[in-house]
């Protein structure tokens, strides 16, 4: 083999090797370019639920009674004819439900913060508060055997950890079921119950939605 020829077969060798090397590295920057990404988004879009109780005397008619000024009257004086002698035991019934725009089940309680008994008889009376069905009737047969939710040995009394009572909504559009409360006051003896002395309270019922 000639120089020549030995030159000319180590330049092909040379040139491909570098041929082969850049094909490589073409290769090699083709991938390192190629860097391939996707994505995916998620929204969040959020309403507030609305939440409202309302009450009835009569299990019928129900409307809002939120300030103690616009309470509900359960007791008055056509309940007992006017007048309480020693010893008399009062029954009234009074209905609260979650209202069709309700969205969500709530808890009831009787509000230990809420005192506004007044009266020289405020202490004297003592009330026991029960939860029934709301077709059942509120009076001494029907509580006889039920234990209170609520009790006050006094008007004035209200209790420190009170009991719950639940209220569900309702379909769309439709009141949640009737809760029925029957309030039962009794008077004191004739010892301490205080002749021609009146009585007020208020008792607040306050329902706080279920997450």
């Amino acid at each position: 083999m000639s120089d020549n020829t030995s030159t000319r077969w180590t330049r092909s060798h040379r040139i491909r090797a570098l041929l082969a090397g850049g094909v490589v590295l073409g290769v090699g920057a083709a991938v390192t370019l190629a860097a391939w990404n996707d994505s995916e988004f998620a929204k969040g879009d959020f309403a507030a639920g609305t939440f409202n109780l309302e009450g009835s005397t009569d299990g019928t008619t129900y409307s809002q009674h939120d300030t103690a000024g616009t309470a509900a009257v359960v007791f008055d004086s056509a309940t007992y004819s006017g007048n309480i002698s020693p010893d008399n035991v009062l029954y009234k019934a009074f209905w609260v439900r979650l209202d069709s725009t309700t969205t969500s089940d709530a808890t009831l309680v009787l509000n230990p913060a809420t005192n506004t008994a007044t009266g020289t008889n405020a202490d004297h009376l003592s009330y026991d508060i029960y939860q029934l069905a709301s077709g059942d009737t509120c009076d001494a047969a029907t509580v006889g055997s039920a234990t209170a939710v609520w009790t006050g040995t006094t008007l004035s009394a209200r209790p420190a950890t009170p009991a719950s009572v639940n209220l569900a909504k309702g379909a769309t559009g439709t009141a949640g079921a009737a809760v029925q409360l029957c309030v039962k006051v009794t008077a004191g003896p004739e010892t301490s119950f205080v002749q021609g002395g009146t009585a007020s309270t208020v008792w607040e019922f306050k329902a706080t939605s279920i997450s």
